[in-house]
């Protein structure tokens, strides 16, 4: 009786069901972000604009992206020799699937490819990149927490920040232990078909996790948080409002906080709804909070889809043949045989 309660396959929701959902979410904000929205202003807002300041944000904006894969370049040195170019052009294929893919596709895409590419386990380097989003919550808390010495900011935004930290924490304290303590770790998984998947995880972070490799990802995770602060504070600027370095962290910090849940492809309709939310806090007037979310929607990710597309191109392969190997891979991770 036990055994075929075990065996009994989970419930999950249907992926139908799932999407559906995203989109409604999406659709929804998109319908409350146009509500009496005059086009007309916008165009004109958008005439008026310093391309200049617009050039800014593009070159940071993809200078982001390299950091971002030399971050994780220098984490899995532990673990393979992963060259720069490749977890660059693994970067940008994982963000061209997110601007056309829903609930965060692309980052399961990016990670297969780096573990196809230096004989990884799948595994290995989905907690390669479990360890980058810790690192960076904990760079968001902590700049959300600068920021609030400038400037007052709404409860329900200090109240998400405080789960947000909450969570970093305990993520980071999990890390922390398997770093100090992988075999304490091994000896707590529970035999089962995901035991080996889990114990490579495990041995992922552990290798990772030794205080060099820890402490120079960190440090670089500041840069990379630095330099996103950039666009943003060149689109406020060549978009002509009268707003400061402090104001642009801000929206950085609510626009990375409001994102950070798998949505529609693009983050479409969350996006603007953030942004619009995070100028309303410093009384920006919802029409050209509206006008500047769009330009910097188009600024931010016409050049992504560039990039990644020419990335995708260099692979020989079509995207959605990268997804479904990227699934396949995936899906293989259950069906390894647990260990005795």
């Amino acid at each position: 009786m036990t055994s075929g309660t075990a065996n009994r396959p989970r419930r999950h929701l249907p992926h139908w069901l799932v999407l559906t959902l995203v989109w409604a979410v999406s659709i929804g904000i998109l319908i409350w972000v146009f509500h009496g929205f005059d086009w007309r202003q916008t165009v004109l807002d958008m005439r008026a604009m310093d391309w200049r300041y617009v050039t800014i944000a593009v070159i940071f904006d993809l200078l982001v992206y390299v950091v971002h894969g030399w971050r994780w370049s220098l984490l899995l040195q532990p673990v393979a020799p992963a060259r720069l170019w490749r977890t660059v052009q693994a970067v940008y294929i994982g963000l061209y699937a997110n601007e056309i893919l829903p609930l965060r596709t692309g980052e399961v895409v990016r990670c297969y490819l780096v573990a196809h590419w230096n004989k990884l386990p799948l595994s290995t380097a989905l907690s390669s990149a479990a360890m980058e989003r810790v690192l960076d919550g904990i760079w968001l808390v902590l700049g959300f927490w600068f920021v609030t010495l400038f400037l007052t900011v709404p409860g329900y935004l200090v109240v998400g920040t405080e789960i947000l930290a909450v969570i970093v924490v305990a993520l980071a304290g999990v890390v922390l232990y398997i770093a100090m303590r992988k075999q304490h770790a091994h000896d707590a998984v529970p035999k089962g078909r995901w035991s080996r998947t889990l114990r490579n995880i495990i041995d992922g972070i552990h290798a990772m996790g030794n205080p060099a490799t820890l402490s120079v990802t960190f440090a670089v995770s500041l840069l990379y948080l630095g330099l996103q602060l950039v666009p943003v504070w060149a689109l406020i600027r060549g978009y002509g409002l009268d707003l400061s370095v402090w104001a642009a962290a801000a929206v950085l910090v609510i626009l990375r906080l409001g994102t950070a849940i798998p949505n529609a492809p693009g983050n479409a309709g969350v996006f603007q709804g953030v942004v619009v939310l995070g100028l309303g806090l410093f009384g920006v007037p919802k029409g050209t909070a509206v006008g500047f979310s769009l330009m910097m929607f188009g600024v931010l990710t016409l050049p992504l889809l560039i990039g990644g597309f020419v990335a995708v191109l260099l692979t020989g392969v079509k995207l959605e043949e990268l997804r479904r190997r990227a699934e396949v891979s995936f899906a293989r991770q259950a069906e390894v045989p647990s260990e005795p």
